[in-house]
């Protein structure tokens, strides 16, 4: 016997009409697939392996050859950092995916205002750590990667350049310790790693590196060796962006020189 369909009422319509509009507003409020005019490029890796250093000559060059650059840091929000803070001093082991969703929600607020007009309106951006951060170091805090990525692939653009600057765990115990005390989260203490906090920002960091290393891997990044000295690496980073600013504006970069093979 064949069932009758319920007639459509004007509540019907208008809810349908809601869920289409919520649909094309998230995408036009968030980030379109759509191709950019600006370029996105980031650098990933661990403190110490000399990313910021060669993002700051990049943007150097860059500007220099006439590009307007926008320059994005890790965990700079104005408006969500001393929330950060105060989540920290509140609660000393806050649950992976409490920590996790308030950087996400930093690094929401800085793609809405700092990065997605900026790549709209033709600029440069240069992301001091991107989306990879936060998957490598959920991974080090025990959330699969594979349940955080699909957020940030549904909110965030691929980048157009990225770069993974790899050291050893121990150069980056050498080189974090040597500078600044070392922080509660930094060093993985929520997560329980070592009563000892160096030991346990060994760990966590070993686990961060390992993080890295897959998606590196799996994202097609470029990966440079971050032990190496500066005069050596800035060749290699440079030549990469060269290459890819002679695809995509047909222009060649002024104060590049060859990298020898």
């Amino acid at each position: 016997m064949p069932t009758l369909e319920k007639p459509k009422t004007k509540n019907d319509t208008d809810t349908s009409m809601k869920k289409d509009t919520l649909k094309g507003t998230k995408n036009d409020i968030f980030f379109s697939t759509e191709e950019r005019p600006g370029t996105l490029i980031i650098v990933e890796g661990s403190d110490g392996s000399g990313k910021s250093t060669q993002l700051l000559i990049a943007k150097n060059l860059l500007e220099s050859n006439g590009f307007f650059c926008v320059h994005s840091i890790w965990n700079s929000s104005l408006k969500m950092h001393e929330m950060q803070k105060k989540f920290k001093k509140f609660d000393t082991n806050m649950p992976a995916a409490v920590f996790d969703t308030i950087y996400a929600s930093d690094f929401i607020e800085r793609y809405l205002t700092e990065m997605r007009w900026a790549l709209k309106a033709g600029m440069v951006v240069l992301c001091d750590r991107y989306m990879y951060t936060a998957l490598a170091r959920g991974y080090a805090r025990g959330i699969r990667m594979e349940h955080l990525k699909p957020f940030y692939d549904l909110y965030f653009p691929v980048p157009d350049l990225a770069f993974y600057f790899r050291i050893a765990v121990e150069t980056a115990a050498e080189r974090a310790i040597g500078r600044n005390p070392l922080k509660h989260y930094e060093a993985g203490m929520d997560v329980r790693y070592s009563e000892n906090i160096i030991e346990s920002f060994k760990r966590f960091q070993t686990k961060v590196i390992e993080g890295y290393d897959i998606l590196a891997e799996q994202n097609g990044m470029h990966v440079i060796d971050g032990t190496a000295p500066v005069y050596k690496t800035t060749p290699i980073f440079i030549a990469e962006i060269a290459e890819y600013f002679e695809r995509k504006y047909n222009v060649r970069l002024m104060g590049v020189h060859p990298t020898k093979e």
